[in-house]
C-alpha cells in the first residue's frame, strides 16, 4: 500500500495544483493569477491541503469537476470513498 509521508504530501501537493489550475485556465480562459486566487479561495483547496482527506488522489479532471460545481452550486461535493 502506497503512504504518502508529510515531506512526499509537500511535494505533491504543488504538482496536483500546478495541474488544476492549467486545467482552470483552459477550461475558463481566466489568468493564472486568477485561476491560483480562485482556487485558493475555494473550499476544494482547503480539503486538498489536508492530507487525510485523500483528496489529492482524485485526477484532475475530477478536480476540475468538483471545482466547478463548487463554483456554480456553492457546495462542493466529493465522491464517496
Amino acid at each position: 500500500m502506497f503512504r504518502c509521508g508529510e515531506g512526499k504530501f509537500a511535494a505533491i501537493l504543488p504538482v496536483i495544483v500546478s495541474g488544476l489550475v492549467k486545467a482552470i485556465i483552459a477550461k475558463t480562459g481566466v489568468s493564472e493569477d486568477e485561476a491560483f486566487e480562485n482556487l485558493y479561495r475555494s473550499n476544494l483547496y482547503a480539503v486538498l491541503e489536508i492530507e487525510k482527506t485523500k483528496a489529492w488522489h482524485y485526477s484532475v479532471p475530477l478536480l476540475l469537476d468538483l471545482y466547478e460545481n463548487e463554483i456554480t452550486t456553492g457546495e462542493l461535493n466529493l465522491p464517496e470513498t
